[in-house]
């Protein structure tokens, strides 16, 4: 019983112990500093995760998660990260008064406000970590004083002027991390006593001037990114070869001339890397020491002026998991490429190049594959599914390949993008490419010899985000089954023969922003009923160049909510891909400013409105004039009557107006006049009347943008209308008598046939204007008497006419 009972007291005793020195109790003055920090900050209460449970009443060492203690009650590390606290805190901060503290985390926060020379008084720091914080302003030199420090972060701020050299002196130093800053400036350091310092992160920093030969005094890095600043001048590779422990260098994209091959230098002699970076760098020669790199697993050379071959060895280095050569001037592979489809390379890009022959065979573990934009001439392989079972990302565009389409690549598991456009495939679209919508967010066929319609396979679980099939000889409706492509953002199918009714199901789609049907055989109104929620995300949406009549329903523009405002953000659109945090830009062809020009990267605040070559008629609606982020309007060659709506005023943001050849009377509105961003504008072949308004940017227009309006006069016109001097047009009564008269009766059959027959053919002869409507109404007449023949736009060398088919 005693030693039972001398047991539960001994241990008692030891876990009495235990917690007492897991669970030190706060001292005071450390809870005062802290609790002053704390009503010093700007945070949400109902938010905040941590500083919510600083209270006085309990003990600053149990506020778990922020707040660690030493054994003695001393605050040794605090950890504020991701608490949305807004508003900065001065060098006399509380903070600043915990000396016993050795890590510091306020990541992620917006102080706003200059650098604090505060945070040099904390003199034990072992750990500083500011990423994110929105600090601006210098580092103080008297970051020499934190001689404890081994980790340091400032990643992702406003930082700027020159990088300290003193901080190069801190004797523990280990990481330092100042990506994502505007420094300018790295001064060379001397004394170097960073011995220990194995990871420098200087990359996306504005720093200029030669390359810094102070950095080959750190013989301890391992990692040194230095890459997208601006580095100029001469650098040798061999000069790496006193970094004898780097295994990650990253110098791309700066303004440097890279020797690749250094003579007299033993391959074998180069530092182990496992990731080398040299983008942009001009190199002219593929370096050739790499044949001795064993270890590495990352090479990125693109953006070079690397020409001729590519060594066949480059394929056998063991380790090698993303080659990266893209952009450059190589024309051809190093064979025998056998044995290709055994390697462990899971990321291919040699796109944009000069190479040309067959297709490289492809990687058994392969997963992205950019071969496009080369001059590769053959068929895709019948077997590719064999050789491409893990692949989600697939580019063969911009070549010379021909053939069909084959039906292996149908069935991949994780494709997510393929990207066959700008070849020369023939034949039919595969019905499995449809079916397998349920993985693919990006299918690009646009720009080959593609015939037949689109299958109607498109599957319930269809996660399409873009089809382009642009540029191909596809005909029949658009299929019904793509309304259940609900992710749908990017529809082109321009510049083909699609025929059929407008596919009013396409407005329930509530995610597509870009709808392109321009050049095809459309026809009939735009009115649909049964639409749940049309073009709210609209903000390109081109139907030129088809059959499409009637008058436009103004609830067509009253939707597209995305036009209201001109204040959303500028940005990229781009499709992101799950796999390795890759995305892919779309493109899409527009007219703007009378030129027609590929929008590679669409701007989420471009938008524009193209109904051009068409026959609608009526008012330009009401509805339209309140999309004040429109940025291009093209209603050319249609039949719209009516004035220029006086609201246009309201479109803040357009650039380009093209009314031309309607039927638009009355006078140019002045409200016109105050579209400060209009820098292309055409009205010609109008009934337009009046003075054009003057004293305003209109009159730095060409008169071409005014032709055939014969009742419009002014600057760049004429100065008065019908081109007359102001004195002719109210002239002094005639004197004197007639000089003669004309008996018309005694006229002969055979001169007034003559003189009638001139009467119209002379208009027709010498002014445009009656010519085109001339021809306009025997083509429609044709059209009237046989029921076979239809009209369709086409242009050639920048001008629009109309064609009759049959």
């Amino acid at each position: 019983m005693r030693i039972t009972l001398l047991v539960s007291f001994l241990l008692c005793f030891y876990y009495c112990i235990y917690i007492t020195h897991a669970t030190p109790k706060c001292l005071e003055d450390q809870q005062t500093l802290l609790l002053q920090f704390k009503n010093n900050l700007t945070f949400d209460p109902e938010t905040s995760i941590k500083l919510s449970v600083w209270y006085n009443t309990t003990d600053c060492c149990q506020w778990v998660d922020s707040v660690i203690c030493d054994n003695e009650g001393h605050v040794i590390a605090l950890y504020l990260d991701n608490e949305l606290i807004s508003g900065g805190f001065n060098n006399s901060s509380s903070l600043f008064s915990l000396q016993h503290l050795q890590k510091l985390d306020l990541s992620y926060n917006n102080f706003n406000s200059s650098f604090p020379s505060g945070f040099t008084k904390l003199a034990k720091l072992t750990t500083l970590e500011l990423t994110n914080c929105h600090f601006y302003g210098t580092l103080p030199n008297s970051i020499s004083n934190l001689t404890y420090l081994t980790y340091l972060k400032l990643s992702d701020n406003d930082l700027s002027g020159a990088i300290p050299s003193s901080l190069f002196t801190l004797p523990s130093l280990e990481e330092i991390y100042l990506d994502n800053n505007q420094f300018s400036k790295l001064d060379e350091f001397f004394n170097v006593s960073s011995f220990l310092l194995r990871n420098l992160d200087l990359r996306n920093n504005y720093i200029s001037g030669p390359f810094p030969i102070s950095i080959f005094q750190l013989k301890s890095l391992s990692e040194l990114d230095l890459s997208f600043n601006k580095f100029n001048g001469s650098l040798h590779l061999y000069k790496f070869l006193e970094l004898r422990n780097l295994t990650t260098l990253d110098i791309s994209y700066n303004n440097l001339f890279l020797y690749g091959n250094p003579k007299n230098v033993d391959p074998s002699s180069f530092p182990a890397f496992s990731s080398l970076m040299l983008a942009s760098c001009n190199l002219k020669i593929f370096p050739d020491f790499l044949i001795n790199q064993s270890t590495l697993e990352t090479l990125d050379l693109s953006d070079n002026k690397i020409q001729g071959v590519l060594p066949n060895w480059i394929w056998k280095l063991e380790g090698l998991l993303e080659l990266n050569i893209s952009h450059n001037f190589f024309t051809e592979l190093e064979g025998p490429l056998t044995n290709l489809t055994s390697i462990l390379m899971y990321r291919v890009d040699i796109h944009h190049n000069l190479l040309q022959g067959p297709l490289p065979a492809f990687s058994d573990r392969a997963r992205y594959l950019d071969y496009s934009i080369n001059r590769f001439s053959s068929a895709i392989p019948q077997d590719i599914r064999n050789h491409l079972s893990l692949a989600f990302f697939l580019s063969l565009a911009h070549n010379n390949l021909h053939g069909s389409i084959p039906d292996s690549l149908c069935g991949f598991r994780d494709f997510q993008l393929l990207d066959l456009s700008f070849n020369n495939f023939s034949g039919t679209i595969p019905s499995c490419l449809m079916t397998m919508t349920g993985t693919i967010k990006v299918l690009n066929l646009g720009r080959n010899n593609l015939q037949g319609p689109i299958p109607d396979t498109f599957s319930d679980s269809c996660t399409l985000q873009t089809l382009n099939l642009n540029g191909n000889l596809l005909h029949g409706p658009v299929p019904k089954s793509l309304a259940r492509c609900s992710e749908l953002e990017v529809l082109d199918i321009g510049k083909n023969q699609f025929d059929g009714h407008f596919p009013c199901f396409l407005q329930n789609i509530p995610t597509l922003s870009v709808l392109v049907l321009r050049n095809n055989k459309f026809y009939g109104t735009l009115r649909c009923s049964n639409s749940k929620n049309p073009w709210n995300m609209i903000q390109i949406m081109d139907i030129a160049f088809n059959n499409f009549c009637g008058k436009l329903p103004g609830k067509y523009f009253r939707t597209m909510k995305k036009m209201w405002h001109d204040n959303h953000n500028v940005g990229l659109s781009f499709i992101q891909l799950d796999s390795d945090e890759l995305h892919y830009q779309d493109s899409v062809t527009v007219v703007s400013k009378g030129q027609q020009f590929e929008l590679v990267k669409i701007l989420t605040i471009f938008t524009t409105i193209d109904f051009s070559s068409n026959h609608f008629q009526g008012v330009i609606p009401k509805d339209l004039i309140e999309l004040k982020a429109l940025y291009v309007l093209n209603f050319s060659n249609n039949a719209f009557s009516g004035k220029i709506p006086s609201t246009i005023g309201n479109l803040k943001q357009l650039e380009s107006l093209d009314l031309s050849n309607n039927s638009l009377v009355g006078e140019i509105p002045l409200q016109l006049a105050s579209l400060s961003f209009l820098s292309y504008l055409n009205l010609s072949f109008n009934h337009l009347v009046g003075k054009i308004p003057t004293g305003t940017q209109i009159q730095s227009f060409q008169a071409s943008s005014f032709e055939a309006n014969y009742g419009l006069y002014g600057p760049p016109l004429t100065e008065t209308p019908n081109g007359t001097r102001q004195d002719e047009l109210h002239p002094q009564p005639a004197s004197g008598r007639l000089a003669s008269s004309i008996d018309w009766s005694f006229l002969s059959v055979e001169l007034g046939f003559v003189f009638g027959l001139g009467i119209i053919i002379t208009p027709v002869m010498l002014w445009k204007q009656w010519r085109v409507k001339y021809w306009k109404l025997v083509d429609k007449i044709l059209c009237w008497m046989l029921s076979r023949m239809y009209l369709e736009y086409a242009t050639d060398r920048g001008q629009t006419y109309t064609v009759l088919r049959w």
